[in-house]
Order: C-alpha cells, then structure tokens, then sequence
C-alpha cells in the first residue's frame, strides 16, 4: 500500500481526532485531558510514552529497526486560546472563553496521524523519531519547561 493510499483510508479517523480536539480545547500549561488522549493513541500504536514532561507534555519514541542513528524531533503544541467560539459546527468547543483558534488542533491530529503511519516504517528508519507534544505554547513557557525536562537531549 502506497503512503498517500494509507493517508487517505485513515483521513476519516484523522478527522475525527482533529474534531475531539476541538471540541475539549485546555489553556496553557493545563491541558490534561489532552495529555491522557494524546498518550493513550499513542500507546494503542505500540509507542513507548512518557507522560508528564515538564508539566502536561507529552513524548513519544519510536525506534528505527535498522539499529543506532539520529535523533529526529518532531513537535506538536496541545494548547488552546482564550477566545469564544461563534462558529455553530457540530465539533464547537464545549468550553465557553476557550477554543482551539491557532490550529493546534490539527496540528496534534496531524502528528498522531504520522505516527500511526511511521510505525508501520521502522524497518526503513535508523535512530529514533521523537514526538513531543507541548502544552503552553503561546505563551513559550511551554518549550522553555519540556527542554529543561531533557526532551533535547540527543
């Protein structure tokens, strides 16, 4: 099966998860639920996790078959902004005042999605690809607290 091919049988499902995500937006370094949603799909892949980096962060690990190699980091931001919601779409936010406006949303949809495809590819990859997902990126204290946790480390 071609990667576009396997990209477009999981857009529905990919879909959905960008639609939960909506609909349960969290601020700043509070985002829990997002934590727990984000590490339970990933641990359904068979992805070594681990939870509560630098707060609510997130980091996953998937590790190339093809033995010692580099280090790839890929980065996703959880958090939401402080903004009420007009649209009236079935996925709206549930949480008045806040609601994923900057895209986040996607973006952890779209970083699950890689993983789901990635791990069926490890006998292609050396080294490892780490996945961090960040809470509390708008206001950068997010970052700051996930690098001191050693997520850069490597």
């Amino acid at each position: 099966m071609s990667l576009l091919t396997e990209l477009e049988a999981h857009a529905p499902e990919y879909i959905e998860w960008r639609h939960t995500f909506h609909e349960h937006p969290e601020l700043g370094l509070e985002t829990p639920w997002t934590a727990d949603l984000v590490a339970a799909k990933l641990r359904s892949f068979g992805i070594e996790v681990t939870q509560g980096v630098g707060g609510h962060g997130v980091v996953g690990v998937l590790e190339g078959s093809l033995g010692p190699g580099r280090t790839v980091g890929l980065r996703s931001d959880m958090d939401a902004l402080s903004i009420t919601e007009t649209g009236e779409c079935p996925w709206k936010s549930r949480k008045p005042g806040l609601m994923h406006a900057c895209g986040h949303d996607c973006h952890i949809a779209m970083m699950l999605g890689t993983l789901q495809i990635l791990r069926h590819m490890t006998d292609d990859i050396h080294g490892e690809i780490r996945v961090v997902f960040q809470p509390s990126e708008e206001n950068g204290s997010g970052a700051r607290m996930m690098c001191e946790a050693g997520v850069c480390e490597g």
